[in-house]
């Protein structure tokens, strides 16, 4: 039923734009055919628009992979550096938060662990929405960043290193099942800012899956028991992905290809100092305006990232 709601939509979406084509056109030939220039002005604002929306629309074409349309579970981890990299993870998290609000996306801090001055060690997030999952997958991996540093006194250029990780939201007992009696649970208090609640009661959830050893912690909100459920909204899509990276190792060993070990390299630079510039490894695609970049304007990079992979398959 999800699947033909989605693709009821793209197909309901593909004929309004056909109409609004056709009536424009037809708006055109008619004050062409009476010299009408009163219309001008809406004719220029429409055609326009039509345009910024088929271009948004051809970019989701590129959007063809299995769990593209899903809503997405993004976690970011501060790297080596302490306070420089826990204040470039809180940075990174902004980035996502701000490019999730200008297209519509709804956010929730499934869980989120402060710097021990400044930033954030980790968080995760929901981004909830159609195909979040297929734009935001182009974000996993390593994100540098080379600046003056706010926390040196001296005013020394740093580089720092932050691991962003993009899941798609699963749904439970369809995609992956989880036997009970293969999860440890465990409750404690919460650390960091939120009230005296969440700090004097035990809250806070920590689920071990037993057979993979993967934990999940979750303690971002007053309630056990929404923890909980956000703790397993994490272990179910990376138990997920689990599965999937062995699918794609079977695959990639029945091809004779060769398995890269670990999440992969550094995908994306972002400098601040000497100069400023934004730049995608992978694409080569960059951007010498970083703070709208850091700002959420993430498109350009994204679309880039799209049509790369789409080139790449062909090859």
């Amino acid at each position: 039923m999800r699947q033909l709601a989605t693709l009821k939509e793209v197909v309901d979406t593909w004929h309004s734009m056909g109409k609004r084509n056709n009536d424009l056109l037809e708006m055109t030939k008619l004050a062409v055919e009476e010299n009408d220039l009163t219309i001008q002005d809406d004719i220029r604002r429409e055609a326009e628009k039509l345009a910024s929306e088929l271009k948004e629309l051809e970019t989701r074409l590129l959007l063809n992979g299995e769990h593209d349309q899903r809503s997405a579970i993004l976690s970011i981890h501060a790297g080596a550096g302490g306070t420089e990299s826990q204040d470039w993870a809180e940075m990174l998290l902004r980035m996502y938060t701000r490019w999730a609000e200008q297209h519509n996306y709804q956010t929730e801090i499934l869980d989120i662990s402060p710097g021990d001055e400044a930033g954030i060690k980790s968080a995760t997030i929901e981004v909830k929405g159609d195909y979040a999952y297929g734009y935001l997958k182009s974000e996993h991996g390593v994100h540098r960043l080379v600046r003056i540093s706010p926390f040196d006194a001296d005013h020394a250029r740093h580089t720092s290193f932050v691991l962003v990780e993009v899941l798609p939201m699963v749904e439970r007992e369809i995609d992956i099942k989880i036997d009970p009696d293969d999860l440890k649970i465990e409750t404690f208090r919460s650390s960091g800012p939120g009230g005296q609640h969440m700090q004097k009661t035990s809250s806070a959830v920590r689920i071990t899956h037993l057979p993979t050893g993967i934990v999940v912690t979750c303690q971002s909100e007053r309630s056990q028991f929404q923890n909980k459920e956000n703790a397993l909204k994490v272990l179910y899509a990376r138990l997920f992905q689990l599965e999937q990276a062995k699918r794609e190792a079977e695959r990639a060993k029945l091809k004779g290809g060769r398995i890269e070990a670990g999440w992969g390299n550094q995908i994306r630079s972002y400098v601040l100092h000497p100069y400023k510039m934004v730049k995608d490894h992978r694409t080569d695609f960059e951007s010498s305006d970083a703070n709208s970049v850091l700002n959420g304007e993430l498109d350009e990079f994204i679309t880039a990232y799209l049509h790369h992979m789409l080139g790449k398959k062909g090859e």
